[in-house]
């Protein structure tokens, strides 16, 4: 079993990928620089959950 995440974490995420699909890209460092840039997260550690998330979305869409 994989790690599980917020309900409410995984719709905001979900919500940035819809709303700027061409910001997010499968580089985690990329993600959560760009996380960091628009101030969506206040800490650490959600951020890198989202941009971990986001890279998975990410390739999933390539597939």
């Amino acid at each position: 079993m994989g790690k599980q995440r917020n309900t409410s974490l995984t719709n905001k995420i979900k919500e940035l990928k819809r709303r700027f699909p061409d910001k997010f890209t499968t580089d985690f460092e990329h993600n959560k620089q760009v996380l960091k840039e628009m101030g969506v997260f206040q800490s650490k550690t959600p951020r890198n959950i989202a941009a971990g998330y986001l890279v998975r979305l990410s390739k999933e869409k390539v597939l």
